[in-house]
């Protein structure tokens, strides 16, 4: 039996204001009494700090046109109040493949006109750093991205971007959220479009894009000598097949292939079980490509184009995944090499503060600062903006499979971060090395880094409720020893305080409050435990590193490492 405030919650959604196919459909869900009337109505879908995102279909806690509407006339209204001396408000709109695309960048496209702002809309799916790139390209003062990022078919959303072509935050994302939230009837949403202060607009986006990203290659000469490396590449089924094809041939790669069955854009994603390339079954076509070509790299962005995994062939030739943080290390490693004979003394790197520390021991070597940021990009973009004008920005990138070459995009963009991943297998092969020799002389040289990450669900209120009691714990009473070694700093993001368990002292910490706690261990291995924002599961984060005494001891002490690993993960999941 329905809650019955759950049913009167429903019912609201049966007169005129609704439009005639959505009165029929909870009409059904009411008729059925399901728990699908349940989850569609017994909340609100939150407009979070970055935007919205849930499954798609009639109800309150659903993506359908009047949330999406809601969400927008908020954001409308917080932009005509903040920006009132404006004669003209801009706002660019993209999405990416996700079924309802064009239907909901369309709905936004409408609110946004009947407020009197300009829209530019692109004239067909495009990826999530293209968007960021229109938004500071096109003058506008805000951006929206229609993408679920990686999330399973059923899902749907839209990012929010600043006049900075970075993704809100504080004061801007409470803000919208405030505003948002002062929207109680339906009715207050304004859908009658004014065609008039809507331009679509393409390819001269792409092409400035591109064009900007171009002047980031480090190694033209070399691209030149190594042209022909076997590439391939897959979209899986989404934006990416646009332009990331385009941006290696214009970095002057000649031999891409693609992966015929996953190069239609097709939100149902119908040849993978998650277009998530984290996830190995995701770039299983397209190693199998490879394999039967004798390709020499293998590289798979998601639906959005904003996260990019890779494959290499290991020194025996078969084709080995690399994590982010891998990843990450040959990016940052190639560019601080390449950048060394140039470098003024103003140049910056940011990471999060769970992605490998090897970074910045790099950093360090050659003299480059390195900012350490909470978990998302838009914080990474917060630093380049800080500093915008006084600091030149190298490099950007998070354990998440996300990077970012330049400023000229505030996200991250696997579009640059493809080409940028070929260049540096070019520039390997300039010095007679693979990419796995590469990783392992940056090891020999800077000490071997491992990562693991422990994602512990815990469904429901209750489940929600352990989460919340084990991060007190950890915050109230933090572990004075883990697996036998001594903890030696604890670093609570929530109260923001560090404090040395040695000493007693403490310090501030600078980044912005956030539930996260890390501990610093005598050896060296930084755990994280960060609970999730989206999903009822706590995320632990594990990161080991020791020094490498020669090429012979390579795999002795990955096998050591890994077991340290194994040991952890046992400790916080028994």
């Amino acid at each position: 039996m329905t809650d019955p405030k759950i049913l009167d919650r429903a019912k609201q959604w049966l007169t005129p204001a609704y439009d005639q196919a959505t009165r029929d459909a909870v009409n059904k869900l009411i008729e059925e009494d399901s728990t699908e009337l349940t989850d569609a109505f017994y909340r609100d879908l939150e407009f979070g700090t970055g935007g919205l995102r849930g499954i798609m279909g009639p109800g309150t806690n659903r993506m359908n046109k009047y949330t999406v509407g809601k969400a927008t006339q908020g954001l409308a209204n917080y932009l005509l109040k903040t920006f009132v001396g404006d004669e003209t408000i801009k706002v660019a709109i993209a999405y990416d493949c996700r079924i309802n695309n064009t239907f909901f960048s369309d709905i936004t496209a409408a609110v946004l006109s009947a407020n009197g702002i300009t829209v530019y809309i692109f004239d067909a799916l495009r990826p999530t750093p293209e968007l960021s790139f229109a938004v500071r390209y096109l003058g506008c003062h805000a951006g929206i991205m229609v993408t679920a990022s990686h999330n399973p078919r059923e899902y749907n959303g839209y990012k929010v971007y600043w006049n900075d072509g970075a993704q809100i935050i504080a004061p801007h994302d409470r803000n919208i959220i405030d505003e948002v939230m002062k929207i109680k009837e339906v009715t207050e949403i304004h859908f009658a479009a004014r065609q008039e202060l809507i331009h679509t607009v393409g390819e001269e986006i792409d092409t400035a894009y591109l064009g900007k990203m171009a002047t980031y290659s480090l190694s033209p000469e070399i691209i030149q000598q190594y042209h022909d490396l076997k590439i391939v590449y897959t979209p899986i089924h989404g934006t990416g097949i646009r332009l990331v094809p385009m941006a290696l041939k214009k970095f002057g790669f000649t031999h891409i292939y693609g992966v015929e069955e996953q190069n239609t854009t097709d939100g149902n994603f119908p040849t993978v079980k998650s277009p998530n390339p984290e996830e190995p079954e995701a770039l299983s076509m397209a190693i199998q490509k490879a394999e039967s070509i004798d390709a020499d790299l293998v590289m798979a962005t998601d639906p959005d184009g904003d996260r990019v995994g890779i494959a290499i062939k290991n020194n025996k030739g078969k084709f080995v995944l690399l994590n982010g943080n891998q990843t990450a290390t040959l990016l940052f490693y190639y560019i601080l090499n390449k950048e060394k004979d140039h470098l003024k003394g103003n140049e910056f790197m940011v990471k999060t503060i769970v992605t490998t520390g090897l970074l910045k021991t790099i950093a360090d070597a050659y003299h480059i600062e390195n900012y350490d940021v909470l978990t998302g990009f838009k914080y990474i973009a917060a630093i380049i903006r800080e500093n915008e004008g006084k600091k030149r920005f190298l490099v950007g990138g998070e354990e998440s499979y996300g990077y970012l070459i330049g400023d000229y995009v505030r996200d991250k963009d696997a579009v640059i971060s493809c080409a940028m991943i070929a260049e540096t297998m070019a520039w390997a092969k300039s010095q007679g090395k693979t990419m796995e020799d590469l990783l392992n002389a940056v090891y020999l040289q800077f000490g071997m880094y491992r990562e693991r990450l422990l994602s512990v669900v815990r469904k429901g209120k209750e489940g929600a409720e352990e989460i919340a009691r084990w991060m007190d714990e950890y915050r109230n009473h933090p572990m004075k020893e883990i697996n036998g070694i001594q903890v030696v700093t604890v670093k609570n993001y929530l109260n923001q305080v560090e404090t040395d368990l040695r000493t007693g002292s403490k310090k501030a910490i600078s980044l912005p409050q956030s539930n996260v706690m890390q501990f610093v261990l005598e050896d060296n291995t930084v755990i994280t435990a960060r609970p999730s924002g989206t999903e009822p599961k706590i995320k632990y984060y594990f990161s080991v590193n020791a020094r490498v005494e020669n090429h012979a001891a390579l795999a002795a002490t990955a096998d050591w490492l890994d077991n340290k690993l194994d040991r952890l993960l046992k400790t916080f999941n028994p």
